[in-house]
C-alpha cells in the first residue's frame, strides 16, 4: 500500500456534518440548547453529577483549580511529563507548579515521588501545598488509589488532567467515596478536565469539559466560565427574568463552549465506544506485530486499568541496539511515508520552566532518560489494518537497517 500515513486524523462522518448544519439553521451558534444537551449526555457517559463545557481543556484546568481555591503562593503538584497547560494554569493564579518525576512503566506520575515532593515542600515552607494534578498519559489512568489516599492525608485537592483519557476506567476510591471499585475517569478527583481538541479521542476541533461531584465547585466553574455572570445566555431566555437582565458576581473569564461544537460532540459521543474499541484493536495489532523485536518496548496496561482510551501508542526504542538516535529514527519513518511524533518534551527541558524554577535533568532521572527514546505512532479509528501492518513493517525495516 502506497501513500502517506498521517500521525493523526479526526474521525468525522456525515452525522457530524448534518448536525452542524442543523445547528446553524437553528439560529443558536454560541452557548445554547445543544451545549446543555452535550453536557447532560457527557455527564451520563462518565457517571458524573456535573459536566460543564468550556472552550478548551486549558480553560477547564484554569477554572477547576480556581474553583478549588488555588491562590497566589499555593503549590500545585503535577508530573514533569506533560504538556505545558498542566503547569501554566497555576501561574495564571500566581501559584506555582511543583514538578514530579514519572513511573518508568506507564509514564504517569509516580505516587512515591509525589509523596517525596510534598514532604520536601512542607519542610521548606516555601509555598502552601494545595492541589495535585495527575495527568492520565496516553489514555491510561494514573494510580489514583494511591494519589487520592495521599491527597486526603495531606488535605490536597485532586484536579485530574484527563485530556487523553476518554473513555478510561480505573479501580480506585474517590475523593468522596472510600470504596475502591471500578470507576470512570471523571468521577474520582474533586474535578476532572477532558479535551476535545482535533486529535483527541472525542474531537470537536477545540473544546473541553469539566466534570465534578461537588455542587459548589460546579457552580463556581459555571459562573466563572462566562465573565462571572450569574446566568448562562441560555438560562436568560428560559427564566422569569427579562432576557436582557444579568448580574456580575465575580470577575470571570470568556471560556464558554458553542452549540456548533456541541453538535459535533454529541455525534462523537454516540460513537465513543466504537472509537475506543477500534483504538484498542490497533494497539493490539502493534503489540502483536512487534512481539519478539528486541529493538522496541511496547506500552503496557497497568493492573486495575480495565479501559484504556489509547489516545496515544507510545513505543520506546532500545537505543543501544540502534546506530541512530530517536530523532533520526522518526525522520527515517517519515521518509518511508509514516508520520510519528513525540509526547512529551518534559517541562524541565523547556526554557521557561527550567529557568524560572532552576530545574535540572538530574532532578527527573526517569523523564530525562525516557524522553530520548519515545516515539508516538499513528493511532486513530480511521486507520485500516493494512495501514497498521504497514507501519509495523516499516518499524522493523528501519530497525533492521540501522541495527548496531
Amino acid at each position: 500500500m502506497n501513500g502517506h500515513i498521517p500521525f493523526a486524523k479526526p474521525c468525522i462522518g456525515e452525522e457530524e456534518i448534518a448536525a452542524v448544519v442543523e445547528t446553524m439553521r437553528s439560529g443558536w451558534l454560541t452557548t445554547g440548547p445543544k451545549t446543555r444537551e452535550f453536557e447532560e449526555a457527557f455527564a451520563a457517559a462518565v457517571g458524573s453529577r456535573h459536566a460543564l463545557a468550556v472552550n478548551s481543556a486549558t480553560a477547564g484546568l484554569h477554572l477547576a483549580i480556581e474553583a478549588a481555591g488555588v491562590q497566589a503562593g499555593d503549590a500545585v503538584f503535577t508530573p514533569v511529563w506533560t504538556f505545558t497547560a498542566s503547569a501554566e494554569v497555576a501561574r495564571y493564579l500566581g501559584a506555582h507548579p511543583v514538578f514530579v518525576d514519572i513511573d518508568a512503566a506507564t509514564l504517569n506520575i509516580d505516587p512515591s515521588r509525589l509523596q517525596e515532593a510534598i514532604v520536601r515542600l512542607e519542610q521548606a515552607r516555601k509555598w502552601r501545598p494545595k492541589a495535585v494534578m495527575p495527568v492520565h498519559f496516553a489514555g491510561q489512568a494514573c494510580r489514583m488509589d494511591a494519589i487520592v489516599e495521599l491527597a486526603l492525608d495531606k488535605d490536597l485537592k485532586v484536579i485530574e488532567d484527563a485530556a487523553h483519557a476518554f473513555p478510561t476506567t480505573v479501580s480506585s476510591r474517590s475523593m468522596l467515596n472510600p470504596s475502591s471499585v471500578r470507576r470512570s475517569i471523571g468521577t474520582v478527583g474533586d474535578a476532572t478536565v477532558f479535551s476535545f481538541y482535533a486529535t483527541k479521542t472525542l474531537a470537536t476541533g477545540e473544546g473541553g469539559m469539566v466534570t465534578t461531584e461537588d455542587d459548589a465547585l460546579a457552580e463556581r466553574v459555571r459562573v466563572m466560565r462566562l465573565h462571572g455572570i450569574s446566568r448562562d445566555v441560555w438560562n436568560r431566555y428560559t427564566s422569569d427574568k427579562p432576557s436582557w437582565y444579568y448580574e456580575i458576581i465575580a470577575p470571570g473569564f470568556k471560556y464558554n463552549f458553542t452549540d456548533i461544537a456541541a453538535s459535533i460532540g454529541l455525534e462523537q459521543l454516540r460513537k465513543s465506544q466504537i472509537f475506543q474499541k477500534r483504538r484498542e484493536e490497533i494497539a493490539a495489532i502493534y503489540t502483536a506485530g512487534l512481539a519478539g523485536q528486541s529493538a522496541f518496548e511496547c506500552p503496557i496496561t497497568a493492573d486495575g486499568n480495565d479501559v484504556h482510551a489509547w489516545h496515544l501508542y507510545v513505543l520506546r526504542l532500545n537505543l543501544d541496539q540502534f546506530s541512530i538516535d530517536r530523532d533520526r529514527f522518526i525522520d527515517e519513518m517519515a521518509s518511508r511515508g509514516v508520520s510519528c511524533s513525540v509526547h512529551f518534551i518534559p517541562l524541565h527541558m523547556q526554557p521557561y520552566w527550567r529557568d524560572t524554577y532552576g530545574l535540572e535533568m538530574a532532578q527527573f532521572p526517569v523523564a530525562s532518560r525516557e524522553f530520548a527514546r519515545v516515539v508516538s505512532l499513528p493511532i486513530y479509528p480511521g486507520m485500516t489494518n493494512a495501514m497498521v501492518e504497514r507501519i509495523v513493517a516499516t518499524l522493523v525495516d528501519v530497525a533492521t537497517k540501522y541495527r548496531r
